[in-house]
């Protein structure tokens, strides 16, 4: 019998992978993946290792998360040393649950890999601290992939809010937490592509973002809301290179 990792890859880029991945993936037999930013990752595996892209993008044919299901389960059953490979960290919208269920009911082996949210380094790398003494005692993560589900209520009571898979429906998001209590001129980030070359950053008040990114593709993006993206001013490398990769 063989063994399924659930591993989380980071925000994309390979040198954000855990020590712990970056060995796995050296010695993988299986390689299942989503859709990842940094085609290096897949450079990681042996020669001779399957790869299977079974990535899922917004609006774009995707593989059915049953079919996932069975895929690890019938290369673990034939012994095989299995990488899950996920954007981020496996359990932050990362669908493991199903995956869990599936490998359990087959008697498969399975273990978890952590792996650094994009909900975390991306407001990071943009010098935007979800944490402040003063501007923010706490954060909420959440995606905004059902708007319908959430307590929008609550949401707008928060200080500082990440949002996950929100480009496609940014206009909603802002009417929500405006129509909820949070004021026009709160502060806003968007942040595509966190932790590579092509990483870029908007920021504007949730009054004017929808125009400052007016035709252009927001994903994938990471949104942070709150009153310490103000901080980005003071907190932001001064390299060059950096400030031109980020769209500055």
């Amino acid at each position: 019998m063989g063994k399924v990792y659930l591993v989380g890859a980071g925000p994309g880029d390979v040198a954000y992978l855990t020590v712990k991945a970056y060995k796995l993936l050296q010695h993988t037999e299986v390689l299942i993946y989503d859709a990842l930013v940094d085609a290096e990752l897949l450079e990681l595996v042996p020669s001779d290792c399957l790869k299977l892209d079974v990535g899922k993008r917004g609006g774009k044919p995707s593989t059915a998360q049953a079919s996932i299901n069975e895929l690890l389960v019938q290369y673990c059953q034939q012994g095989k040393q299995v990488v899950r490979l996920k954007s981020g960290d496996p359990f932050i919208f990362g669908r493991c649950t199903s995956e869990i269920e599936a490998l359990k009911a087959a008697n498969c082996e399975f273990e978890v890999i952590p792996g650094l949210s994009s909900a975390l380094a991306a407001p990071t790398l943009a010098g935007i601290p979800l944490t402040d003494p003063v501007l923010s005692r706490c954060f909420t993560v959440f995606t905004a992939h059902e708007p319908d589900a959430l307590n929008w209520e609550a949401l707008a009571a928060i200080e500082t809010l990440v949002v996950l898979m929100g480009g496609s429906t940014l206009p909603e998001v802002i009417y929500r937490l405006i129509k909820y209590g949070k004021s026009r001129k709160t502060p806003i980030a968007v942040i595509r592509y966190c932790g590579t070359p092509q990483q870029q950053i908007w920021t504007g008040t949730l009054e004017t973002i929808l125009e400052i990114t007016a035709n252009i593709s927001l994903s994938p993006v990471v949104i942070t809301i709150g009153e310490v993206v103000q901080l980005r001013k003071y907190l932001q490398t001064d390299n060059v290179e950096t400030d031109q990769a980020i769209g500055k």
